[in-house]
């Protein structure tokens, strides 16, 4: 008889417990563009992407400009070959200082990027965290990272928005 009893109880309490279970999805790429400080941080991205490509475009010409007086040089048959050298050395130094530019510019931009967004990420975060914890969801997932959703997984995306104050 106690055997019955502990087997019920074995078979009825993860019954519950998977009763009580509240899965939600939600679309933080939705939020996130939404977002005015996500708006604000492009803007400051753009800004600065612009500053640093008008500093390359002034060093493609520069660099055009010497290629384009090499290549008269090149023609001229009375231009001893240690200018010609020389000229040719000088392009590849200011190729190569232009490559370091873009490379230097390129991880300024992305450094920049991380730093801007990192803090629009960690008020999300703590948004879903907290309509999580208000909702009793088990367990909140990036929409899309699930193979299989039962018609029972809520999207919580409208209720972050609303945490946010976000339309």
């Amino acid at each position: 008889m106690i055997k019955k009893i502990l087997l019920a109880i074995m078979i009825a309490v993860p019954m519950c417990a998977m009763a009580q279970t509240k899965i939600g999805v939600i679309s933080a790429d939705s939020v996130f563009q939404v977002m005015p400080e996500t708006a604000q941080a492009q803007a400051q991205l753009q800004e600065k992407s612009k500053m640093y490509d008008g500093e390359i475009k002034k060093l493609q010409e520069e660099l055009q400009k010497k290629y384009t007086e090499y290549q008269a040089l090149e023609k001229d048959a009375t231009t001893p070959a240690s200018i010609k050298e020389r000229r040719i050395q000088e392009i590849q130094e200011l190729d190569t200082k232009y490559q370091q530019f873009i490379q230097t510019a390129e991880r300024d931009i992305q450094q920049q990027q991380q730093q801007l967004l990192a803090p629009i990420r960690e008020k999300i975060m703590i948004a879903i965290k907290a309509v999580g914890k208000e909702n009793k969801f088990t367990a909140i997932f990036p929409e899309g990272s699930a193979i299989y959703t039962g018609e029972d997984v809520i999207d919580v995306t409208p209720l972050v928005k609303t945490k946010l104050g976000l339309k």
